[in-house]
């Protein structure tokens, strides 16, 4: 009978095996031994309080911060098998040593041993600690053959022996349970073990855990499933996973925050039931895990179903808003188009259409005659159609019909009023599918346009705008048949690798490496959309795929760094932007091919090049994490690091100027990116761009104070902390205060000196410039008295020629009055009659008219006058020598009755003459003449 269970069991399992062959599981994060370096078997995991995980390996301790793998190489090299976290303390037990680690100031553990400082614990041969619980201030180490309590307060220890095997031990609810092999199940009480079940009714079975289940004993055991323990009894607790669970060796077990359970088996991975004992997950090797064989099981502060395996460990993203199914046998492909219908889900990929039920975890179908590449899927008027490389085919009962064999079908469209019509758009152009009696067929080529159209959306009901990576944008103007085209033209030449367009919202969107433009209709031209653009920068830019969805009315999109969505604001006409966080290299989509499809209740799948997420919104949870600085080192030029105490500021000599700094979040999500910001306050203020990278290293700092600071986004959230260390770099010696005032007194005297002796040389210069200066001034003086003498000499000269001239005039005046004198004289004597005497008389005014006696006079008067004459006919160019000679006598302020007899004149002859010389030189009445004439 039994054998015969078995039996049926073996088929179950295999029967339910093959149905999970599509069964979505969370996401998984695997760590080989390469990853954290050490070796393949890991014996227990648990977590401290600051998230950081540790775990019992062969070869020691590792730690994972979330972003690094540290390994303590465990004491005396020997393999551990047992680790727990109490506080800020990390327990630890192996072969024939237990004790604990904890972390010095520099940020690394240290290990204590516990054995090596107690006499009193006699640790039997070969003896190895395999469980370690921890309750109020005590810490249990079990062994197969004892029990080592230690009082954390006290330092103490008691020692709990038995003669025979205690499997493991367990904690449940502050009580404690162990199981004696051939004698029960012992729980303590007042400090003393008490029997709670005995050998007769555990009979063979052996406890792997223990659970409280309804304020009643639930046991889990190895091969037999699970017991309940109530009213004094123990009896089968029966679940619809019994075929399952029977059918494997269990060797961990783990109760969940949630109440369900998971059990870690020896060949087959994990069974995660619900509290109710219904299966919700089988996880193995075939679908997900690195190794079948779970060694230790640990669910983490974040719900997150940590695996130590028998070669490698794997961390359980359970909580996490997606599910994954992972086409590891490579049959799907790449999915390239989703769609849902009538409850059936169908992906087309690049080996062909694949579909199963809705809600099932029944494997996908191959859908007979799609072999090949698949393009799109649409749903028109209740019938499904596949746009294929082959051409178009119309999918009935998991058949597929080809109605167009015009190769590449892009897309199909509906159009409007003509609901026996259909437009493809092809490698080719664009073609028209009629439907004839309930057949649709192919009807015709739209001619005219032959240029590849694989994204087309209608303006108008005749007016439809083409999408072409390489080419740009087309307006297309078709007949209303739909057979030619009227008109085309190009409306944008904007070009990209992976752009599209999309109708949402009324309108048509173009996306590209530029941003995401928006037709105007009037215009026929694209304009910039601001607000969307933002997301596809140069640097966010991975994908211009836009997706609208109807069934909820999303518009979405695929940058670089996360998935966006875009739906109608609830109080205002502003859309609202949604980004979910996701990068591209970690939702591995086909990029340019991205697709989505809105399941139910806010679930969504998205194909990828390895099978489907399934992306559930009401999961979504914004949880900042906290961000820890693990160590800071420090080192001179070409020298060692050595440690820093972390949460203590430092002092570096000036050499030490070269620092590292660790940190980390602990961020276990497979589907999750996290990146980290720093900045150098004294050196650096502005934050770094982000970047993966969890450590920075600083060399050559210049002397100063300085805080560093970090900081992390995990699903674009910043962490809720800022990571903090202070340092300062003294001054080299030859700037320091000591230094410096010797500078300053040595620059004082340096100066003084200098002033002292530019003070002695200008003294000097001064002198001799002084001297100099005299003996320059008393020879100008010499000179200014030679040449004042030869002045004055050239001047007595002058004043010397003047007067012998003068006196040479003079005398000449005298010698021809003379002789005029003795010729009248001769001529008087000589006058016989009065004709004689006019003769006489004639000669005398001869002698008056002559102009000699001027000539000389001008001569002279030019002498003591000389700018007067050139001045007086320069102003006055008309006035004539007479009346030149009248001016001379006035400029000698000579009167009217002294000038007449030198003019030979009468008295009112002169004033006739000054008279018009006045009205030559244009004087008024009232102005006197002798004063201008002075006045010159």
């Amino acid at each position: 009978m039994a054998n015969h269970f078995k039996q049926l069991s073996s088929l179950f399992f295999l029967l339910y095996f093959l149905g999970l062959s599509a069964q979505e599981i969370p996401p998984i994060k695997v760590f080989t031994p390469q990853d954290y370096n050490a070796e393949d078997q890991n014996w227990s995991i648990t977590q401290n309080d600051n998230g950081f995980l540790y775990v019992a390996n062969n070869v020691g301790l590792l730690e994972y911060t979330g972003a690094n793998w540290n390994v303590y190489k465990s004491p005396n090299n020997v393999i551990l098998r047992s680790v727990k976290s109490v506080n800020d303390v990390v327990y630890t037990g192996g072969y024939m040593e237990f004790g604990y680690w904890r972390r010095n100031g520099f940020g690394k553990l240290f290990y204590t041993s516990l054995v090596a400082e107690n006499e009193d614990i006699l640790i039997k041969e070969d003896e190895e600690i395999w469980g370690i619980i921890n309750i109020e201030e005590f810490i249990l180490f079990q062994s197969f053959e004892s029990i080592y309590i230690y009082n954390e307060l006290e330092k103490t220890f008691r020692t709990i022996n038995s003669n025979d095997r205690i499997n493991k031990i367990f904690e449940v609810d502050g009580v404690v349970y162990f199981q004696k092999s051939g004698i029960g199940l012992f729980k303590f009480e007042n400090g003393q073990e008490s029997l709670l079940i005995n050998s007769k009714e555990l009979k063979d079975i052996e406890v792997i855990n223990v659970f409280n289940y309804n304020n009643e004993v639930l046991l889990l055991s190895k091969e037999n499933g699970f017991y309940l323990f109530s009213n004094g009894k123990l009896s089968n607790w029966i679940t619809s996973a019994d075929p399952l669970i029977l059918n494997e060796s269990i060797y961990s077990g783990l109760r969940l925050q949630d109440g369900s359970f998971v059990l870690g088996t020896i060949s087959n991975g994990i069974l995660i039931i619900d509290s109710k004992g219904n299966l919700l997950q089988s996880i193995n090797q075939s679908t997900g895990l690195s190794n079948n064989t779970i060694l230790s099981l640990e669910e983490d502060s974040f719900g997150n179903i940590w695996l130590g395996l028998d070669n490698g460990i794997n961390v359980i993203n359970y909580q996490s808003p997606y599910m994954v199914y992972k086409d590891k046998l490579g049959v799907l492909g790449t999915v390239y188009v989703t769609e849902k219908f009538n409850e059936v889900l169908y992906l087309g990929t690049n080996q062909g259409l694949f579909n199963k039920s809705l809600d099932s975890d029944e494997g996908f179908s191959f859908v007979e005659g799609t072999n090949g590449q698949v393009w799109t899927l649409k749903v028109v008027n209740g019938k499904l159609f596949c746009g294929h490389d082959k051409g178009t085919f119309q999918i009935e009962n998991n058949r597929a019909r080809l109605i167009s064999d015009e190769l590449g079908t892009w897309n199909i469209k509906s159009i409007e009023d003509r609901p026996d019509l259909l437009l493809t758009g092809n490698y080719k152009g664009l073609f028209v599918l009629h439907n004839v009696n309930g057949q649709w067929r192919k009807r015709n080529k739209i001619e005219g346009f032959n240029i590849s159209s694989r994204y087309a959306e209608f303006i108008s009901k005749n007016e439809i705008l083409i999408g072409h990576e390489y080419k740009g944008v087309y307006k297309i103007i078709v007949d209303t048949d739909f057979r030619s085209a009227i008109e085309i033209k190009q409306v944008s030449d904007k070009t990209g690798s992976k752009s599209s367009i999309v109708s949402y919202n009324n309108s048509i969107l173009y996306c590209n490496q530029e941003g995401v433009f928006t037709f105007n209709n009037q215009t026929s031209l694209f304009e910039i959309d601001s607000l969307l653009s933002s997301y596809f920068s140069e640097d966010k830019y991975a994908s211009g795929k836009l997706i609208y969805d109807q069934g909820d009315n999303r518009l979405w999109g695929f940058p670089k760094h996360e998935i966006v969505y875009v739906e109608p604001g609830k109080l205002t006409d502003e859309p609202l932007v949604t980004t979910i966080p996701i990068p591209s290299k970690i939702r591995k989509g086909k990029s340019g091919y991205d697709n989505i499809l809105y399941l139910k209740d806010q679930k969504y799948l998205i194909g990828t090049t390895e099978g489907y997420l399934i992306m559930d919104l009401n999961k979504f949870k914004e949880q900042p994490k906290e961000i820890t600085l693990n160590s800071v080192a420090y080192s001179s030029a070409q020298g060692e690091f050595k440690p820093l105490t972390v949460g203590k500021p430092a002092q570096l000599k000036t050499k030490e100027n070269s620092l590292r700094l660790k940190y980390s979040v602990p961020n276990y999500n497979a589907l999750s990116s996290t990146t980290y910001q720093y900045r150098l306050l004294g050196n650096f203020d502005n934050w770094s761009s982000w970047t993966d990278r969890s450590e920075i290293l600083f060399e050559n700092l210049p002397h100063g104070n300085y805080t560093f600071e970090a900081r992390a986004k995990t699903d674009d959230l910043i962490s809720k902390n800022v990571a903090s260390f202070e340092f300062n770099i003294t001054k080299p010696w030859y700037l320091s205060t000591i230094a410096i005032l010797t500078y300053s007194l040595a620059g004082i005297l340096i100066l003084y000196a200098i002033h002292y002796l530019n003070r002695r040389y200008y003294k000097k210069q001064r002198d001799k410039l002084l001297e100099n200066k005299a003996r320059e001034l008393e020879l100008e003086q010499l000179e200014n008295q030679r040449q004042l003498i030869q002045f004055k000499n050239k001047n007595l000269q002058l004043d010397i020629d003047n007067k012998n001239r003068e006196l040479g005039i003079a005398t000449m005046n005298l010698v021809k009055r003379n002789e005029l004198l003795n010729n009248i004289k001769d001529q008087l004597s000589k006058s016989k009659s009065l004709e004689d005497v006019k003769v006489v008389i004639r000669h005398i005014n001869a002698s008056l008219k002559s102009t000699g006696d001027w000539k000389l006079f001008e001569e002279a008067f030019n002498n003591v006058d000389k700018d007067f004459i050139k001045k007086i006919k320069s102003l006055h160019p008309s006035i004539t020598p007479n009346d030149l000679r009248l001016c001379t006598y006035l400029r000698l302020n000579l009167s009217s009755k002294e000038i007449a007899p030198l003019l030979n004149i009468s008295h009112k002859s002169v004033e006739v003459k000054r008279y018009r010389l006045r009205k030559k030189m244009g004087l008024d009445h009232n102005q006197s003449l002798s004063n201008y004439i002075i006045e010159l």
